[in-house]
């Protein structure tokens, strides 16, 4: 797997501080889906830590994103 760069997680940490003020504003899906993307970067960052440590959060960010797609319009 390739390496991600500290710019990427910059960015990653960006997109999922996007996400909550997005979220605060009123847009709840979009500002979930910026989140789920953020956190999935930064636990595929973590491929070389313990097992626990690096799926719980994929694992999360996954839900996160279903709940965002499962969630009705007009919120």
């Amino acid at each position: 797997m390739r390496a991600i760069t500290p710019l990427q997680l910059r960015i990653a940490y960006i997109v999922i501080a996007l996400g909550v003020l997005i979220g605060i504003v009123g847009f709840v899906r979009s500002g979930a889906l910026l989140i789920s993307a953020g956190t999935g970067v930064i636990a595929l960052s973590q491929w070389k830590s313990r097992s626990f440590e690096r799926y719980l959060p994929l694992a999360i960010a996954v839900v996160l994103f279903g709940l965002a797609i499962a969630l009705p319009n007009g919120l």
